[in-house]
């Protein structure tokens, strides 16, 4: 059995995967590092917000345990905004936020009986018990078929449904509370007068999936690729009515409910889902409790073929120890608890004709190949593409021009090549090359060390233009509502956008001319674009695609960049514009000083703000009246200069008529203190918004003092201790 060890983020990681991680050294890993964090956040991001993944999920968890390993090697690696240490994504803005009183986790995964052995021996460890299962007859596991659907949390109210939201990043949800309304299955009054929180699972069935895209296929349009994604969504609709004619379904598997004396009113995972069915909520009965090891694993046996014959998806099944008290002892690391495995089913294989490998260009220029092959069907759907990731999967993989090969679908969504078949030559394959030039513009490609990354360097190639752009407008840059890719593609089309600061320019006329653009319409975009305009410091930096900067190392940097350039006594017009010029004349060295910021991180800024393209960039966007808010300036730990609420943890709930969540908490911090997700002892103030909910009644319990928008003003101004 392969040794595996517990690391930071609940992913059980073979020994000898740290031990590879520790023979690059320091510097080697965290070069490797720094190439993985984008790509796993940008798949987070296509998983749980866009619900459009592109990697398998057999690709996303071996990336994952190698930035594992490496972090697990090299501890001090492991920074707060590392994947390894976040659920999800965050919200997306297009609804409002709802922070959870608890976090809702993520699990690890195990695909193999050995890893669940090991699973089951690490909780023994843990529990201190003995590794024979014959000596511990108090542990217990209950299995639970994983539905592959969208997280959901729901709360009662005096046995009243009164919100719903999604798992977001863990933390902070998306309200769905009108379209989790619409669900059939799911009650809108219990039979007790209770206080509950409830959470779940919403799917779509095989049979409502197919019958979408019988109706899509039918009106031309194009279908959806798993009932997963179609499912979320379908959740994350703007009108409940569309929800509504998707007949969506749920079940639930998670109870958070306290009696009198503040403790768990059942003491197990079966004894909770026995109260979820008695309280009405709909419990999936393929189930198995009261299980040692061997018991968890017949059950995944009978289930591995027979799964197929369910009206849902399941791509696993989950193994929880049964007992809370238990549980507790065991406890959690970063983004998992200790007490629970997610265990994979092996993906359905088929074989197929490698017919062709074809490089597709992305924004950063980076040329990605993709497989083009006879379409076969796999895990209920006909697939005829699949990306190969860079040129060393191809070499690694053996893939050759003409090969058969076999073709699978990861967790039954993302069409992945797993191998060649040799044995199945004829001698007319050939080796796949990349170009000399970018397919799209002609321009010399250039190699990275290694031939890792190959990419067109032309920062006008049309390819890395679109793929730009559209990250410029998207979620967590500038957030244009209604300016998605087949928009985007009309807008280039026709010549009227071609840099980032076109968008802005853009009129109500020009909009409507339109293919399938009504007057509306248009004038909804144009009012939306309005909006964009002016977007927080950070939010601007995230948009513009600088290489290696996610969206914590943006908002690290907009408060660094205020620091250098005080806001105080500016017009933000004239602000946005001072920084503008004045960023490209930063050092790699001067960079550093952003906390946070390595050496490698602050020599790609540098760079890319010292390019002149850059320098046309943001004076372009500065033309078109773009308007970066510059964040609230920190009190610096140890500065002498103790904010007014230096030494606090402040709560925020509800909706605030001058600041978003966002907004909030920054001025929290500007002023020296720190923000918190629920309401304890330790808990300073409460600000309270429209809508407050539990925490309100929270603070009321424990004394804390409750602050209204107003009182939260003169805080931050001074004016109140």
């Amino acid at each position: 059995m392969t040794e595996s060890i517990d690391q930071p983020a609940g992913l059980p990681v073979a020994a000898e995967a740290v031990e590879a991680a520790r023979a690059l050294g320091e510097a080697g890993a965290g070069g490797r590092r720094d190439e993985l964090v984008p790509v796993i956040r940008r798949a987070n991001e296509l998983y749980y917000v866009s619900d459009a993944p592109e990697l398998s999920d057999a690709e996303y968890d071996r990336l994952m345990r190698e930035l594992v390993a490496i972090e697990t090697a090299f501890p001090a690696l492991v920074t707060g905004d590392s994947p390894t240490q976040r659920v999800g994504a965050a919200p997306t803005g297009t609804f409002g936020e709802v922070v959870h009183g608890r976090p809702m986790l993520s699990l690890g995964n195990v695909f193999d009986e050995d890893e669940l052995r090991a699973f089951d021996q690490r909780v023994r460890r843990g529990l201190g018990l003995s590794a024979a299962p014959e000596a511990a007859p108090d542990l217990r596991y209950v299995a639970e078929l994983k539905i592959d659907g969208l997280a959901i949390s729901l709360r009662y109210e005096r046995g009243r449904f009164v919100q719903g939201a999604t798992r977001g990043d863990g933390t902070t949800g998306e309200d769905v509370t009108a379209n989790l309304r619409t669900i059939s299955a799911l009650p809108d009054r219990l039979p007790e007068a209770v206080n509950v929180e409830v959470r779940g699972e919403v799917y779509m069935p095989k049979a409502e999936f197919a019958r979408i895209n019988a109706e899509r296929e039918e009106a031309g349009l194009p279908t959806y690729a798993n009932p997963r994604n179609s499912g979320a969504g379908s959740l994350r609709q703007q009108d409940s009515k569309v929800t509504a004619a998707r007949r969506l379904s749920s079940w639930s598997y998670q109870l958070i409910e306290d009696g009198p004396d503040g403790r768990p009113t059942v003491a197990s995972q079966s004894e909770a889902l026995a109260r979820l069915a008695a309280l009405g909520f709909p419990v999936n009965s393929d189930r198995a409790e009261g299980q040692d090891i061997d018991g968890v694993i017949a059950f995944l046996d009978e289930w591995r073929e027979k799964r197929h014959e369910l009206p849902y998806e399941t791509d696993g099944v989950v193994v929880k120890v049964d007992r809370f008290d238990q549980q507790e002892r065991l406890g959690m690391v970063s983004r998992a608890p200790r007490w629970a495995i997610a265990y994979k089913f092996p993906p359905e294989q088929v074989e197929t004709v490698l017919e062709d490998i074809v490089p597709y260009v992305g924004r950063t220029g980076t040329l990605t190949p993709v497989a083009h092959m006879r379409p076969a069907k796999v895990a209920g759907s006909t697939v005829s593409r699949a990306t190969l990731h860079n040129l060393d999967e191809v070499r690694r993989k053996d893939l050759r021009i003409g090969d058969w090969v076999v073709l699978q679908k990861a967790g039954d969504v993302i069409p992945e090549v797993v191998r060649s078949l040799p044995e199945r030559r004829t001698g007319a394959e050939r080796l796949f090359q990349m170009p000399a030039a970018c397919p799209v513009c002609g321009t010399p490609v250039v190699r990275d060390e290694g031939a890792v990354r190959v990419y067109c360097p032309n920062s006008h190639c049309p390819a890395r233009l679109a793929q730009e752009l559209a990250h410029f407008a998207g979620r967590g840059g500038m957030d244009i509502e209604g300016a998605g890719w087949a928009v985007l593609e009309q807008l280039l089309e026709r010549g009227l956008v071609k840099t980032r600061g076109d968008f802005f320019r853009l009129t109500v006329d020009d909009l409507a001319g339109l293919d399938r653009f009504a007057r509306k319409s248009a004038e909804n975009l144009k009012a939306s674009i309005e909006k964009s305009r002016r977007r927080p410091l950070a939010r601007v930096l995230n948009a513009l695609g600088i290489p290696q900067v996610g969206e914590q190392t943006a908002i690290d940097l907009a408060a660094w960049i205020v620091e250098r350039w005080p806001a105080e006594g500016i017009d933000a017009a004239e602000w946005t514009a001072l920084v503008a010029r004045s960023l490209p004349s930063v050092t790699a060295e001067e960079f550093q000083a952003v906390p946070g910021i390595g050496a490698v991180v602050a020599g790609s800024i540098a760079g890319y703000f010292g390019a002149p393209e850059t320098a046309a960039v943001l004076a372009d966007l500065v033309d078109a009246g773009v308007v970066a808010e510059p964040p609230a300036r920190r009190v610096a730990p140890g500065s002498g200069s103790a904010g007014p609420l230096a030494g606090k943890t402040v709560v925020v709930t509800g909706t605030l008529a001058g600041f978003d969540r966002e907004g909030a908490e920054e001025a929290i911090r500007a002023a020296g203190g720190k923000t918190a997700g629920s309401v304890s002892r330790n808990t300073s103030y409460v600000v309270a918004g429209e809508n407050a909910g539990s925490k309100l009644a929270k603070a009321a319990e424990l004394g804390v003092p409750v602050l209204d928008e107003e009182g939260f003003l003169r805080v931050l101004a001074g004016e109140l201790g």
